[in-house]
């Protein structure tokens, strides 16, 4: 199964938490067991897995990304945005999640996230679930 939904961002840089999206796909599936797959068609986003209990995690991985990539360096890309296609590079632009039970086999602080380096933007997260005959 093969879906993809549209997704408004309203900063600059932002980490938007979609795991309840990711599972409300996952269980609309059927699915029982299998990969669920998050690709994230753009050059200057990507998308990661990490604490998504306390909000402040977020904001420091936002808070030293901009410390370790500046906006304005010495980059040569034209359209002025290298800061945002290096965090992009950095982050990946898909995660594979195992399906077990019909659920999301995420740790206990785990959420999915999807990462705006280039906004405010509208971007386009796509999601391919397999299933597997365990």
């Amino acid at each position: 199964m093969f879906t993809e939904f549209d997704l408004k961002t309203d900063n600059h840089s932002e980490l938007i938490d979609m795991t309840d999206k990711i599972q409300e796909i996952v269980t609309g599936s059927k699915v029982e067991n299998g990969i669920c797959l998050i690709f994230i068609p753009h050059t200057t986003a990507g998308v990661t897995i990490n604490e998504n209990a306390d909000p402040t995690v977020k904001d420091d991985i936002l808070y030293k990304l901009k410390d370790l990539i500046p906006w304005e360096d010495n980059y040569q890309h034209l359209e002025g945005n290298s800061a945002a296609h290096l965090k992009a590079s950095l982050f990946g632009n898909s995660e594979q999640i195992i399906i077990k039970d019909g659920r999301l086999l995420l740790g206990t602080w785990q959420g999915i996230y999807f990462a705006e380096f280039d906004g405010p933007r509208r971007r386009r997260v796509q999601v391919k679930i397999v299933t597997s005959n365990e």
